[in-house]
């Protein structure tokens, strides 16, 4: 089973021809909600892969959390851990440019009610994968990381949002995936040393035994363990809106991993996934069926 332990947003989404400058003011074309949040967005991509998922989070005591959750129950994803706190749903308040860049700003609310002490609801097993992310308590995540460890479950850990105090988390986790700018925040946090990124990534893998990954846009992805250094292209589209993309990486990833792919397999499918999810408006929305995936793997 995927146990993600994280993050769970309503977004509100309104699209502009481009993003504003500091101080700037721009009109707006659309405005939309969608469910969202980091957490969220890797269990539903976890499901929709195919995998068992269940969901460890919070939402608030009003009328954005029905929304909030309606894609993951929909979707069959185990909403039993997930609780009400006393603070709002979270939320994320996303810009989108003509171009399928966007800008985010997060109010956790509820998120920030994750606590260590709603891991007793988690029954964790050998051959479980745990998600997480970085948009909820890091005392959570760290205990997560020890208790997986504990059990025999092997932990997936996104490093989004960068945060610098989180760095040695990393060194936690069996997989840890960042794009190409929270890695080399985090290789400087890590005196990692090496001329290049791939010569940093093997620096980490060495140093701590674990499989880093780094995802690069549209140029696919890089992966380094203790042993080897692994490439994958991404498939070649024009991205709509690549809110979500990395969270369907995520999720994909995790899946595969957990249906017994080898790395690379795992790590062609989900980077397929995370293209295709910036083919449509919304982060949770966005995120393809297993079927949409192995659909397109076989065009390209």
């Amino acid at each position: 089973m995927i146990i993600v332990i994280g993050s769970i947003n309503l977004d509100l989404i309104a699209t502009v021809d481009r993003l504003p400058a500091a101080g700037e003011t721009v009109p707006g074309d659309s405005f939309k909600t969608a469910p969202g949040g980091k957490g969220a967005n890797q269990a539903l991509a976890a499901a929709r892969a195919g995998e068992k998922t269940r969901m460890i989070g919070a939402v608030g005591k009003d009328s954005f959390a029905k929304e909030a959750l309606a894609l993951l129950d929909a979707g069959g994803v185990d909403l039993t851990g997930v609780h009400e706190a006393h603070a709002s749903t979270g939320t994320a308040l996303i810009l989108v440019a003509a171009d399928g860049e966007n800008i985010i700003a997060v109010v956790p609310g509820a998120n920030g009610a994750v606590l260590p002490g709603d891991l007793a609801r988690v029954d964790l097993a050998a051959g479980d994968i745990v998600l997480l992310q970085h948009e909820i308590p890091l005392q959570t995540v760290d205990a997560a990381l020890d208790a997986a460890r504990s059990a025999g479950a092997l932990t997936l850990l996104n490093t989004a949002p960068f945060r610098s105090e989180a760095a040695a988390l990393l060194e936690k986790a069996d997989y840890v995936v960042a794009n190409e700018t929270e890695f080399d925040l985090y290789g400087e946090a890590l005196a990692l040393k090496g001329r290049d990124r791939p010569a940093r990534m093997k620096s980490f893998a060495e140093k701590t035994g674990r499989t880093i990954v780094v995802t690069l846009g549209g140029e696919g992805v890089l992966a380094a363990n203790p042993t080897e250094l692994i490439k994958v292209g991404a498939l070649r589209i024009t991205p709509v809106d690549t809110v979500g993309a990395g969270d369907t990486f995520c999720g994909y990833l995790a899946a595969g991993l957990s249906s017994g792919q080898s790395l690379e397999d795992a790590l062609r499918r989900a980077a397929a996934a995370g293209s295709l999810a910036c083919l449509k408006p919304g982060a949770q929305p966005s995120i393809p069926l297993g079927s949409e995936v192995a659909a397109a793997m076989n065009r390209f």
